[in-house]
């Protein structure tokens, strides 16, 4: 069983990305720059393009799979919104930013009501609302 999650580590880190690919596709990159400048030839310069291209292609691979959770975990919020706040709190779901939804997911249902009021009287951000919760619901399937 994971540790028990919370605000101070909820941030997720996927070890062969952030530890891995990241800092050897960062080298690789910063290489080809250096050796094109120093060096240059049209080899060396398909060399820096592809090493670049491969680069953008991971990160963007990642944050593409992030955008998916982010429109999944927005949905869920929505849905979950809808079944648990009672009128006029669940007509105003749609005034919740994408942000905010995806920040409320680990509150509890238990308090979800009064955070969403919170929420739409004081326009709390993300983080604000993190630090809000007192009963943490975690999310171990974030990618």
């Amino acid at each position: 069983m994971p540790e028990a999650q919370s605000l101070a580590n909820h941030t997720k880190w996927d070890p062969p990305f952030h530890f891995f690919y990241t800092p050897v596709l960062a080298a690789n990159a910063i290489y080809s720059i250096v050796l094109t400048v120093r060096n240059f030839s049209p080899g060396a310069l398909w060399l820096m393009v592809v090493s670049i291209a491969i680069a953008v292609m991971a990160f963007n691979g990642r944050r593409n799979a992030l955008r998916v959770q982010d429109r999944l975990i927005r949905l869920e919020e929505r849905l979950r919104l809808s079944s648990l706040l009672q009128e006029p709190l669940r007509s105003r779901i749609p005034e919740l930013t994408e942000s905010q939804l995806i920040s409320l997911r680990f509150a509890s249902d238990s308090e979800l009501p009064a955070l969403v009021s919170t929420i739409l009287s004081k326009k709390l951000a993300p983080k604000e609302i993190k630090q809000s919760i007192a009963q943490w619901r975690p999310d171990y399937f974030r990618v």
